[in-house]
């Protein structure tokens, strides 16, 4: 029997592409799962090792900040015994509810490069050939901004928030004493928001290449995503202007080259348009 010829994503419908696309969140989702199967037999490496280390003041962000404190002459925070807080599960199943949706966010963040080489396959069909070609190594560029960006959640974003949160108080009556999920939230919104955020020249250049975003825009609205940044630092981060630097300083990096992407996607998009045209010239 003859093997079937493989559709031409041109020629597919609309319930075909329906069909592929379900196909490659299928592929996805197990990857996922599997993912986290292997983290749930993780537990205290996860939770003691890694989620719980920076509500301890021996964590190398605290004491980077401490030496920098020391070096100045200033009496920094950071420099503590201990964070005056406790973590607790006041709900029956709140420790294995997070068990659980902390494995698989684990299966999330370690998938994460495979979960785009999915989102590849299902959208490099439709691209044409140059367009395929630039974009070889989308995967592995994605991958690292990622992984970068969720390094400096977690290493950054979260010990500060962290240490913010934890000593700030209304008043000495109240006592900060914080439920599991909302600690677990706090540090895997930092690691996975961040990781997000960081793929901002991945987004630009897509944006770019249809046509929604220019080098123009990004430069006009420079100045109020400057102010934007340094809110959010201002907001995740302790009182104090280096902390807020350190945030910022990297979104506003990522932001520039955006803007030097987007500049080089145009000035590439016309130069295969003047190539079109001077072969219809020649044609005609």
């Amino acid at each position: 029997m003859a093997k079937q010829a493989k559709v031409n994503p041109d020629e597919m419908s609309f319930l075909d592409h329906l069909e592929e696309l379900r196909w490659h969140l299928i592929r996805s989702v197990i990857a996922i799962v599997i993912i986290a199967s292997v983290a749930l037999l993780m537990k205290e490496f996860i939770f003691d090792t890694i989620l719980f280390a920076p509500k301890n003041m021996d964590f190398p962000t605290y004491r980077f900040f401490c030496k920098i404190g020391t070096f100045l002459g200033i009496d920094s925070d950071f420099c503590a015994d201990e964070l005056p807080f406790t973590i607790q599960s006041r709900l029956m199943a709140g420790q294995f509810s997070a068990y659980i949706w902390t494995s698989i966010w684990v299966g999330f963040i370690i998938g994460f490069p495979y979960l785009l080489y999915e989102m590849w396959k299902f959208i490099s069909p439709g691209l044409h050939e140059n367009e395929r070609k630039h974009s070889k190594g989308f995967i592995l560029t994605a991958s690292l901004l990622f992984f970068c960006g969720a390094l400096f959640g977690y290493y950054v974003v979260a010990p500060l928030s962290i240490n913010f949160l934890g000593t700030f108080t209304v008043s000495d009556e109240v006592t900060n004493e914080f439920d599991l999920a909302s600690y677990v939230s706090t540090v895997r919104t930092s690691v996975i928001a961040c990781g997000l955020i960081f793929e901002l020249p991945i987004i630009v250049y897509f944006l770019t290449k249809v046509g929604l975003v220019t080098p123009e825009i990004l430069r006009k609205y420079r100045k109020i995503s400057l102010v934007v940044v340094l809110i959010l630092a201002a907001v995740i981060t302790p009182p104090d202007v280096a902390s807020q630097v350190v945030v910022a300083f990297p979104i506003l990096i990522l932001y520039q080259i955006s803007i030097y992407i987007s500049k080089r996607v145009l000035k590439r998009q016309a130069k295969q348009e003047a190539k079109l045209a001077a072969k219809r010239a020649k044609k005609s």
